[in-house]
């Protein structure tokens, strides 16, 4: 039985076990508990499944890859769930923290992570393959051209690493970009001082607008025309680091 890959799921299979063992060696066993997403062919499964310090499970939205598993990797059981990550209930599953690794498909990965962000604490570690430029952007210090709405977000509440390149040749099909991997480690903040959803407002809105100064592109929330007489609102978006947009926030709630 082989997989074909499914172009309407972003799935392009890591053929490259080398690859497959630097992506595992990444976790850093924070958690027990690892959740794989989007197995498909299992080319980090067998590498996981191996470590007896972990209690992996896999998600799996591709019925033919759920079913290959099954037949080509003993001993898994119950341990594949199938459905779609972004839907699934995560608390039905696990009962404490638990950590992420995938090869992510493309087309969801940054769906995937403010997924993470959901869950940012029962989630203490992510190691994922992404796309170059993505994995890039989450990444990015402020000032940076892909620094961008993802990037504060996650920086927020995670410490970020860009590992290593992927070349385009180690998967099936091989993509048109290259790929890159990352780990996301939580960090020790509980809770941003500032309130957290306007937060999370005004990035979005400061970022959606990037071309514009912070005075242009936030007027239309601001509390009051007086409040934009600041000079940081002379800045774009893409100069203010999470604390920067921690202390904006402030101004907006004085």
């Amino acid at each position: 039985m082989q997989i074909r890959a499914k172009k309407h799921l972003g799935q392009h299979f890591l053929n490259d076990d080398s690859i497959a063992c630097r992506i595992v060696d990444s976790l850093t066993g924070k958690s027990q508990d690892v959740l794989e997403i989007g197995p498909g062919t299992g080319v980090l499964t067998r590498h996981l499944i191996q470590n007896e310090k972990i209690n992996l499970y896999m998600v799996e939205v591709d019925r033919e890859a759920v079913d290959y598993l099954q037949i080509n990797i003993p001993d898994i059981g119950k341990k594949i769930l199938y459905g779609d990550f972004l839907k699934m209930d995560m608390r039905k599953h696990f009962s404490g923290d638990f950590s992420i690794i995938g090869n992510f498909p493309y087309n969801i990965s940054s769906q995937i992570f403010f997924r993470v962000l959901e869950m940012r604490n029962r989630i203490p570690e992510v190691v994922g393959m992404l796309q170059k430029e993505v994995a890039e952007r989450l990444a990015a210090p402020p000032g940076s051209k892909t620094y961008g709405i993802l990037s504060v977000l996650l920086q927020a509440y995670y410490d970020i690493e860009y590992l290593f390149t992927v070349d385009e040749n180690v998967f099936t099909p091989p993509p048109k970009v290259k790929s890159a991997v990352v780990r996301l480690t939580r960090n020790s903040v509980q809770q941003l001082d500032c309130d957290e959803v306007l937060f999370k407002t005004i990035v979005k809105t400061a970022f959606n607008q990037r071309r514009k100064t912070l005075r242009n592109a936030l007027k239309s929330i601001a509390p009051s025309p007086e409040l934009m007489n600041d000079k940081m609102f002379d800045l774009r978006a893409e100069r203010l680091s999470v604390n920067d947009f921690v202390n904006l926030t402030k101004l907006f709630t004085v």
